[in-house]
C-alpha cells in the first residue's frame, strides 16, 4: 500500500523538479543509489520493472526507506500491464510510470488512488491520458519525439498539461534548461544520472553531487 497520497507526490514531482531514473538486481547497490539522490535533493525516485523478480528487490526498498529515510517516495517504471501495475502497488509502489499508455493500468491505479505517468508521444495520446485522470503525462522517448520544441508545441494549445519527459534527457544545464523553459514541469533522468561506471565504482557521491546540480539548473531555469 502506498505510504503517500497521491497529491503530495505530485506536487513533490513538480516541486523538486527531477525523478532520478533507475534498475539495479542488487537490493544493497540499490538502497545506496537512492540514499544518493535523496542526499542530492531528490526524494522522488523510480525504480524501473526491467528485471526478474525486480518487485522483491523494490519491497526491499520500500521497507528500508520507511525506516531509513521516510520521505523517500519510491515509485516504480516500465510498467505495461494491470498485473505489474497491481503487484507494486501491494509491494508499496507511490507511483506507477509506463512507456506506453494503458488504459487498464489507469484503472488500477485510480482505484488505489496512485499517480499513473504513462509513455505517451503525440497531442492525441496525452488528451487520451488525461481523459483516463493522468495528472503528469510522461513524454517517450522524449529526444526522439521532439524534444524540448515538442513540449512547447504541445503546451501552446493545451497549457494545463503538465509533462515530464523521459529518455534522452542530458544531465547537462544546457539540456535541463531546454526542457523546463520549453515549460516540461518535471525531467525523468535515468542513465545520464545514476551513471553505471559511478555505480560500479562505488562513487554513490558523484551521483549526489550531480543530482543536486542538476535541481540547482532547474531552479535556475524556472527562475527560482
Amino acid at each position: 500500500m502506498a505510504r503517500f497520497a497521491r497529491l503530495h507526490v505530485l506536487n513533490k514531482m513538480v516541486g523538486i523538479g527531477l525523478v532520478p531514473v533507475f534498475y539495479h538486481q542488487d537490493a544493497a547497490a540499490a538502497k545506496r543509489i537512492v540514499a544518493a539522490c535523496a542526499a542530492g535533493g531528490a526524494q522522488v525516485v523510480e525504480f524501473t520493472n526491467r528485471g526478474d523478480l525486480a518487485f522483491q528487490v523494490f519491497s526491499e526498498l520500500v521497507r528500508h526507506f520507511a525506516e531509513a529515510e521516510p520521505e523517500v517516495i519510491l515509485g516504480v517504471g516500465s510498467v505495461v500491464d494491470p498485473g505489474t501495475a497491481a503487484l507494486y502497488l501491494s509491494c508499496g509502489a507511490n507511483f506507477v510510470v509506463g512507456p506506453v499508455l494503458n488504459p487498464e493500468v489507469a484503472r488500477v491505479c485510480n482505484r488505489r488512488k496512485v499517480a499513473y505517468s504513462p509513455g505517451c508521444g503525440s497531442a492525441s495520446e496525452i488528451s487520451a491520458a488525461e481523459e483516463l485522470g493522468v495528472e503528469i503525462c510522461k513524454v517517450f522517448p522524449g529526444a526522439q519525439v521532439g524534444g524540448p520544441a515538442f513540449v512547447k508545441a504541445v503546451l501552446g494549445p493545451c497549457p494545463w498539461t503538465r509533462i515530464m519527459p523521459t529518455g534522452g534527457v542530458d544531465a547537462t544545464e544546457e539540456n535541463v534548461t531546454a526542457w523546463i523553459q520549453a515549460g516540461a514541469s518535471c525531467l525523468g533522468i535515468g542513465s545520464k544520472l545514476v551513471r553505471k561506471d559511478l555505480v560500479a565504482a562505488g562513487d554513490y557521491g558523484a551521483i549526489t553531487t550531480k543530482t543536486a546540480e542538476v535541481i540547482a539548473w532547474i531552479k535556475k531555469a524556472r527562475g527560482e
